[in-house]
């Protein structure tokens, strides 16, 4: 495939190492030739690498395959999930985790990415339903434009919610951005 044709959320090889198109952009500097400047995040320990491309460079496109699985829970040897078809245990580390965990409360779905066998990457549902465990009382009359305040969730998560939202109530977190969506 042509580096013209990467789109944001793709997932190549470079190099035999496999990364995740987070950002890309279409330059042309001054008179010098066009080129697509890309933000990678490595699908295995996460680290962040800009590389530039030109549009005839070629980039070999992966192709994953999905794996319904729920989580189980954690402990010392990682985090625990039973895949849903044949209800087997699988382990997974950190690294592959890192930007869901905060978003995963037990018995969620999610799915597992796989690559030659082996869990690269996994996806949340875009919206997912957690607890307000704590939060601050909202101030009475302080209601000018959208105003929000700081709340733990049941999974240690903090966001910023409306005034209106008290503990003990559930509500609906968009798990791309990180922001408060609605009641659930």
């Amino acid at each position: 495939m042509k580096a013209s044709e990467l789109k944001r959320g793709m997932i190549i090889d470079d190099g035999g190492q496999l990364y995740v198109v987070v950002d890309i952009e279409h330059r042309t500097p001054g008179n010098l030739r066009a080129m697509y400047q890309t933000t990678l995040k490595h699908l295995l320990d996460g680290k962040i690498v800009n590389m530039r491309y030109s549009p005839e460079d070629k980039v070999g496109k992966v192709d994953l395959e999905a794996k319904k699985a729920q989580y189980l829970f954690h402990d010392h040897s990682g985090f625990n999930f039973m895949d849903m078809e044949t209800y087997e245990t699988i382990v997974l580390g950190d690294e592959i985790l890192s930007g869901i965990k905060n978003y995963m409360k037990e018995n969620c779905e999610i799915s597992l990415l796989y690559h030659e066998q082996r869990a690269v990457s996994a996806e949340l549902p875009p919206s997912i339903d957690l607890k307000v465990i704590e939060s601050a009382p909202g101030a009475r009359g302080d209601t000018s434009g959208k105003v929000t305040k700081p709340a733990k969730l049941e999974t240690g998560l903090i966001i910023n919610v409306p005034l209106f939202i008290e503990e003990g109530e559930t509500i609906k977190v968009d798990t791309r951005t990180g922001q408060y969506l609605s009641r659930a």
